[in-house]
């Protein structure tokens, strides 16, 4: 009904959305049984090592993410929140679910819960409550993403290519894995759009361009990873060690204001460089066409040197199995998919990206109608200004019954600030 008088609604949750809320909770839990397949196989293959380094990668992840997910918990615990949420806080008990890495469930829990409810009461104000976790949940994906299954790519690589398995099959196995990687990224993207106005809203075009260039730039950087691990295994850490001081040192010169507290903005710096390590992340406001171009010429000329270590290594000791390819065309071929990654960028960014320069706070206000206002429609003009930054907006109100406030995600609109300026 709302939508039949043009009512303005802060945020849709669509029920496409909800679907991909409740598959990416059915990927979630079936990554963890694979991962526990993983290491069960390397533990009966006596494979210690790999063994260690999996359970490594996987509790420094998990650890990871339910740090953030506490830490937006807390900052959140005075504003409005789900009843799953409300339910787990009466019993103190938050904190303990987070230390048994139970936090990300809940969660989910409270995105389906809120969904359902929504669409079965038709309480559209529950909308904004489901946009506001769904955007937390994609920002943590996005880390478990360069935190646990970027790495996790590298290592599986890593051992297929020293054991030489390396069959159509595999290949295809390890294409698909990147195409989840990419995918998380572009459901990242997808969050920050609601932040758009409706005049500027991205469609399903947009969101392939984009899911291919970060798919032809994610592609190349793992696979270069990979195979500069394959046979220099022991300097792996010093180089990842290496680029990640320097690109955490990039992330404080640009002085980030993500997190509510100090612990917690360090802690984003430091993530936001593991990210780098594998794909450009905005976190800044304002142009970066420069910082971009600084980044990707540095991440393209490592690919480089990392691959030509690789090809001087099979060169010189050439390995006990028959490579698929000739080491200088895999080298061609990982130059040439990062140099079409970056062409479809600018594409992207010359064809399909908004230029806005601030996303405003539209505020929504809810009062109840009266005689002395136009009873001939449901939306009116206020000619208010939006005060929050002092844009020359009108602020639409809504003649109608009183309904709860929207809840703002200050910290992806912030993400999404940076992203669209």
């Amino acid at each position: 009904m709302e939508e039949e008088v043009g009512i303005p609604v802060p945020f849709k949750y669509p029920a496409s959305d909800f679907l991909l809320t409740v598959s990416g909770l059915l990927f979630f839990l079936t990554d963890v049984v694979l991962d526990v397949l993983a290491v069960v196989s390397f533990y009966r293959q006596e494979a210690y090592v790999f063994m260690g380094m999996l359970v490594f990668l996987l509790l420094g992840s998990s650890a990871l993410v339910q740090a953030f997910s506490w830490l937006w918990y807390h900052y959140d615990k005075d504003r409005t929140e789900t009843r799953t949420e409300s339910l787990v806080k009466s019993l103190r008990s938050l904190k303990i679910l987070h230390v048994f890495q139970m936090g990300v469930y809940l969660r989910y829990a409270g995105v389906v819960r809120i969904s359902i409810c929504g669409f079965c009461c038709g309480k559209r104000y529950t909308e904004g409550d489901a946009v506001f976790l769904t955007h937390d949940l994609n920002m943590l994906r996005l880390i478990e993403t360069f935190s646990e299954s970027a790495p996790q790519l590298v290592l599986m690589l890593t051992i297929i290519i020293q054991r030489g398995e390396v069959e159509p099959i595999t290949i295809l196995k390890a294409l698909g894995s990147v195409s989840a990687i990419a995918v998380s990224v572009t459901m990242y993207h997808r969050s920050l759009r609601s932040f758009l106005p409706d005049k500027a809203k991205q469609g399903w075009c947009s969101s392939v361009v984009f899911f291919m260039w970060n798919l032809l730039l994610i592609g190349p950087r793992v696979a270069a990873v990979a195979l500069f691990t394959s046979v220099f295994p022991c300097f792996i850490a010093a180089h990842f060690l290496s680029s990640w001081m320097v690109l955490f040192f990039f992330v404080l010169r640009l002085k980030t204001d993500f997190m509510e507290s100090a612990g917690g903005e360090w802690l984003y710096r430091a993530t936001v460089g593991l990210i780098w390590y594998f794909s450009w992340f905005n976190v800044a406001e304002g142009h970066t066409r420069w910082q971009s171009t600084f980044y990707h010429t540095w991440i393209g000329v490592d690919i480089g040197m990392l691959c030509g270590l690789w090809v001087w290594q099979m060169s010189k000791n050439p390995p006990y199995f028959e490579l698929p390819l000739d080491p200088y065309v895999i080298l061609g071929i990982m130059i040439s998919l990062y140099i079409a990654g970056l062409c479809l960028k600018v594409i992207y960014y010359k064809f399909c990206h908004p230029k806005i320069t601030k996303l405003g706070e539209v505020e929504y206000h809810l009062e109840p109608r009266s005689e002395e206002v136009p009873t001939d429609g449901d939306v009116v003009d206020s000619g208010l200004m939006n005060r929050s930054r002092g844009l020359t907006e009108p602020v639409r109100t809504y003649l109608g019954p009183p309904e709860p406030a929207v809840r703002i995600n200050n910290r992806m609109r912030n993400l999404a600030d940076n992203f669209y300026s």
